[in-house]
């Protein structure tokens, strides 16, 4: 009795679960992935792919253009996906409504075109960030026909369904354009005024990355080195990523970054104090990257000090110290008294100097600068950096004492960087690319590869891996792709030497070149020595968008690229080269050709003379008698060089030979 008692109600139990989940499920509400709001621009011209989320089975329709769609959701995930019939472009704005057990209202869409904007920080870099370059077209954006949404940085393990916005949809006005990628602003609106059809930009960026980092784990199969390096740190990711878990680990590790910082000894003093020995200490120009003013290639913990005077009339009156911004973070010191401190690289730094601690005459300030990766020190502009007390104002640009304290080589990794950064094979890919599919797109543009560099030689295959990948999962075919040449950056040479910038760049020609449908734009005239993200990202975006009419829009009579080297020919001592993409003819700006190389088979070398011949250059130099390669702009900053064509495009960097480069196997 008890025993068909205990079955009655087990049955009872389990008949009001199914009725409680029948019941939650029938009436589930439909929901769309973020991309999908007021205000977004549909691809023209083909067919449109809508899709969400709802009741297993339910019915969906959704109602657009005047037409009415009907799907049924799948069981189990209930996924659904309806694909709307191909429309061309339209500015008049539409309705879409989609029901099912509830009814989502979507205004104000249009049909145009469609861009995915991606890679590392000059990309994302926001027209309101470039110190006020662009103030005017700011104030002069309002077009209701270029929007873009902002894709919110996240990362994951496996390849999520929805991601985050940045509050939607978002048309060009005087509000909004200052939060636009500036790259991606200016491609869109020389496109518009092109086209007079609408402009929609996907930023999906996130300064620093790498580049496997977006792209999917089936897209590294060809590069099984990524795989291992995803396996190994899978691994070591502590099986609880709580905040508590990390937070506990990264006191730890800052227990352990202090021990290594030479700059702080047993005693308690440290280089912040007033009384230590700077006499090995070195200088260095401010604001600027350490990278390009004799730290190359270092990553750790730096120390600043600049000594500065108070007079008796300002002691012991409240001070403001401005110090531009600082990559990564810093803490700051005055008098030996640590003042503030600040995450963010892209961050300005601003602290209050309490008056107890203002004394007149010599004052210190010191800063400790810790970078765990990309460009690292005080950047930024020299107006940026000045000190206020009494309401007088004082630059602290120029000359300050530097000593490096940690090699970042010598410690373990950050886990705040570590188990939240993104640079690890897909993750990006997983969290910011993944969730956007299918939605329908033109293109792509991309601004990466500083972050690569160093491994240029791989990012040949890298590169193409990913752009294949990410086709391959639109499944929209070899959709076109228009990628930005690494532009000039660092300390220019006196002599030629090997450069990494230089082989990046080569992989980028590569890729253009292996690939259909790949345009290159390419910036080493509009960047800065001083500076990793130049001002100029105007021409950027113009540049971009004469590949895109090129290649994208098919205007065979547009010049989209500068000369690229074709061929050469030995002739004695001189070589001639030839070109394509020459447009009207070359022509060198500024006077004569400058920037080439020429070595003859012990690989050395030497600056050359070159002179436009026709539609060939002419290469030459007493000191090689029997030369057998070429070198042009082979620089980190090939500063100076000026072979253009006569539609104002700079030539690409290139060289003749194919000898081993310095990335080789990294």
């Amino acid at each position: 009795m008890k025993k068909n008692l205990y079955y009655l109600i087990s049955k009872i139990k389990l008949s009001v679960i199914l009725l409680i989940s029948f019941s939650y499920q029938s009436f589930s509400n439909v929901t769309l992935p973020a991309l999908f709001s007021d205000g977004m621009i549909l691809q023209r011209n083909m067919k449109i792919a809508v899709w969400g989320w709802a009741d297993q089975g339910e019915t969906v329709t959704i109602s657009f253009g005047g037409k009415e769609y009907k799907v049924n959701a799948f069981p189990v995930s209930g996924r659904w996906t309806i694909y709307l019939d191909p429309m061309p472009a339209n500015a008049v704005p539409q309705t879409m409504v989609v029901k099912g057990n509830n009814v989502i209202t979507l205004k104000n869409i249009l049909i145009g075109d469609v861009w995915l904007c991606s890679g590392q920080s000059n990309m994302e870099w926001k027209m309101n960030m470039l110190n006020h370059t662009y103030d005017k077209e700011i104030a002069d954006s309002e077009n209701p026909y270029i929007r873009a949404v902002e894709i919110v940085n996240n990362t994951s393990l496996q390849p999520l369904e929805d991601c985050k916005t940045e509050g939607g949809w978002k048309q060009a006005n005087a509000q909004n354009t200052a939060e636009f990628s500036a790259v991606a602003y200016f491609f869109a609106k020389s496109l518009y005024k092109q086209y007079k059809v609408p402009q929609a930009l996907i930023l999906s960026e996130w300064g620093g990355t790498v580049a496997e980092a977006w792209t999917s784990l089936e897209g590294l199969r060809v590069l099984p080195n990524y795989l291992k390096d995803f396996g190994d740190w899978k691994k070591s990711v502590p099986a609880d990523l709580s905040a508590k878990t990390v937070e506990r680990l990264y006191q730890g590790w800052i227990k352990t970054t202090r021990d290594a910082d030479k700059g702080f000894s047993k005693d308690g003093r440290n280089w912040a104090d007033a009384g230590i020995n700077t006499s090995d200490w070195k200088t260095m120009d401010l604001p600027a990257y350490w990278e390009t003013a004799g730290l190359t290639g270092i990553d750790g913990i730096v120390w600043f000090r600049r000594e500065v005077e108070v007079s008796k009339k300002d002691a012991g009156k409240d001070l403001v110290l401005e110090l531009a911004k600082i990559d990564d973070s810093d803490s700051t010191y005055f008098n030996g008294v640590k003042i503030g401190n600040t995450d963010g690289y892209n961050v300005s730094r601003k602290y209050i100097v309490p008056g107890k601690l203002v004394k007149a005459g010599k004052n210190i300030i010191t800063i400790r600068v810790t970078d765990t990766g990309g460009g690292g020190g005080v950047w930024g502009e020299k107006a940026e950096m000045k000190m206020t007390v009494n309401g007088k104002e004082s630059s602290l640009s120029g000359t300050w004492l530097y000593k490096l304290s940690v090699n970042q080589n010598d410690l373990p990794p950050n886990p705040r960087q570590f188990l939240g950064s993104p640079n690890h094979p897909t993750l990006l890919y997983n969290a910011m690319i993944a969730p956007l599919i299918p939605y329908g797109i033109k293109g792509a543009i991309w601004y990466q590869g500083e972050s690569n560099a160093g491994r240029a030689y791989e990012y040949r295959r890298l590169l193409p891996a990913m752009i294949s990948d990410w086709r391959t999962r639109w499944g929209q075919g070899e959709f076109p792709f228009f990628e930005v040449q690494l532009a000039n950056y660092m300390k220019a040479w006196e002599k030629p030497e090997e450069s990494d910038w230089a082989e990046l760049r080569e992989a980028q020609v590569i890729t253009s070149q292996k690939l259909p449908s790949v345009g290159m734009a390419t910036i080493i005239d509009i960047g800065e020595a001083g500076n990793i993200h130049p001002k100029n990202k105007q021409d950027v975006g113009n540049r971009l968008a004469l590949s895109a009419r090129k290649i994208a829009y098919g205007e065979e009579n547009v010049i989209h690229s500068g000369p690229m080297y074709q061929d050469m020919v030995i002739e004695g001592n001189t070589i001639r080269l030839t070109f394509n993409s020459i447009g009207s003819g070359l022509t060198a700006s500024n006077g004569a050709l400058k920037g080439f190389t020429i070595a003859g088979d012990n690989h050395q070398f030497v600056w050359a003379n070159a002179s436009i011949e026709g539609n060939t250059i002419v290469v030459s130099s007493p000191e090689v008698q029997k030369p057998v390669s070429v070198r042009y702009a082979w620089a980190n900053n090939p500063e100076g060089c000026n072979l253009y064509n006569q539609e104002g495009l700079p030539a690409s960097p290139f060289r003749t030979d194919h000898w081993d480069g310095i990335t080789k196997g990294k």
